[in-house]
C-alpha cells in the first residue's frame, strides 16, 4: 500500500509540473507571473535566481513544482523546493528569494490566495478540530490530494466553459484538502470568527486600505474587538510588527512599486504614500531596501536597458 501511495504521489507531482510548465510558459509576463482566469490563482516562472523581494503577503499557499526558494520572516528562514508547500496564514512581512532556477530548469510554483469566506464556509460544514495557536509561516511536504486538486484546476484553465462552471468548486476542494491536511490547524484559525488571527485580520484589512492616512491605533483595536493593550500584544505576536511598523512597510512597498514600475518622482511618491518629509522617507526607504530610492531607480533602469540590449 505504501508503495502504491508513493507511486501515485510521484505520478501526480510529475503531471502537475508538466501541466504547470505548459501553462506558465505560454502565459508568463515579463515579471515571471502567469495570471489565470481565477483571480486567486497564479503560476510563477523564473529562469534565474531572483534578487531579494520584500512584501507583506496576503494569506496564501504556494506549491513549489521545480527549483528552490528562501523566505525569511523575522528571525526565521525557510528553505524549500520541489515537492514542498509554503503556507502563509496572516499578512506578515517577508523577504523572499528564488535561489535555484535556470533557463534549462526554471523555477515553477502554483500560488493560491486563501479565501476566508471559503474557509469559514467549509468549517461550518465540517466537524473540524478547534484551532490552536500556530506559526503564520510554515513549510511542509505537498500532500497528494492537494497536488491532485491543483492539477485538475490547471488542466481547465485554458477551457473557458468548464473553468467558468467548475473553477470555484475546484478552489473550494483545494481549500478542503488543505484544511484536513498538514496545514489544517494554521488555516482553521482564519475561519474561526472569534480567534485572535481572525480579529487581527480585520484590523490588517483596514490598514491595507488606509495605510496612507494618519494611524489611529484605537480605531484598529475597536475593529478587532480588543482593548488597546491586548491588540498591541496580539498584533505583534501574529504579524511580528507593531501597527506603526506595519503601516510603514506598506507605505514603503507601495512607494517602491510607484518608483520602479511607474517611474514616479521621489518627492511626489513620498507625499503620495503618506510621508510628510522626503528626508524621512529616503532614510526609511534605504533602511528597508538597502539603498536610497535614487539608486534603486538607476539600477532598475540599467537592468531594463541591459535586457533590451540582450
Amino acid at each position: 500500500m505504501a508503495t502504491a501511495d508513493s507511486s501515485r504521489h510521484v505520478g501526480v507531482t510529475e503531471a502537475l509540473l508538466q501541466v504547470a510548465r505548459r501553462y506558465a510558459d505560454a502565459h508568463v509576463n515579463g515579471e515571471g507571473f502567469a495570471a489565470t482566469s481565477i483571480d486567486s490563482v497564479a503560476l510563477l516562472r523564473e529562469t534565474s535566481p531572483s534578487p531579494l523581494q520584500h512584501a507583506i503577503t496576503k494569506p496564501l499557499v504556494a506549491l513549489v513544482l521545480q527549483g528552490r526558494k528562501r523566505v525569511t520572516m523575522g528571525a526565521r528562514t525557510f528553505e524549500f523546493g520541489a515537492g514542498e508547500s509554503l503556507l502563509i496564514t496572516m499578512d506578515v512581512p517577508t523577504v523572499s528569494q528564488i535561489t535555484t532556477a535556470s533557463a534549462a530548469a526554471p523555477y515553477y510554483s502554483f500560488v493560491m490566495q486563501l479565501d476566508l469566506g471559503v474557509i469559514t464556509d467549509l468549517l461550518s460544514e465540517m466537524r473540524a478540530l478547534p484551532a490552536v495557536p500556530d506559526q503564520p509561516v510554515r513549510v511542509d511536504p505537498t500532500e497528494t490530494e492537494v497536488a491532485e486538486a491543483a492539477l485538475r484546476l490547471i488542466r481547465l484553465l485554458d477551457r473557458p466553459g468548464p473553468i467558468a462552471l467548475l473553477g470555484r468548486q475546484l478552489v473550494r476542494e483545494l481549500h478542503y484538502w488543505l484544511l484536513v491536511g498538514r496545514h489544517g490547524n494554521a488555516i482553521r484559525a482564519l475561519g474561526v470568527t472569534d480567534s485572535h488571527a481572525h480579529r487581527i485580520a480585520r484590523a490588517v484589512e483596514i490598514l491595507r486600505k488606509k495605510f496612507t492616512e494618519p494611524l489611529r491605533v484605537e480605531t484598529l483595536a475597536n475593529a478587532a474587538g480588543m482593548s488597546l493593550s491586548a491588540f498591541h500584544t496580539h498584533f505583534r505576536s501574529i504579524t511580528t510588527l507593531t501597527p506603526l511598523q506595519f503601516q510603514k512597510q506598506l507605505r514603503l512597498l507601495e512607494a517602491r512599486r510607484r518608483l520602479l514600475a511607474e517611474g514616479a518622482a521621489i518627492s511626489s511618491t513620498a507625499y503620495g504614500v503618506g510621508y510628510e518629509s522626503v528626508t524621512q522617507f529616503t532614510r526609511e526607504y534605504a533602511r528597508m531596501f538597502g539603498q536610497p530610492p535614487g539608486r534603486s531607480i538607476r539600477e532598475a533602469r540599467a537592468l531594463a536597458h541591459s535586457h533590451e540590449v540582450l
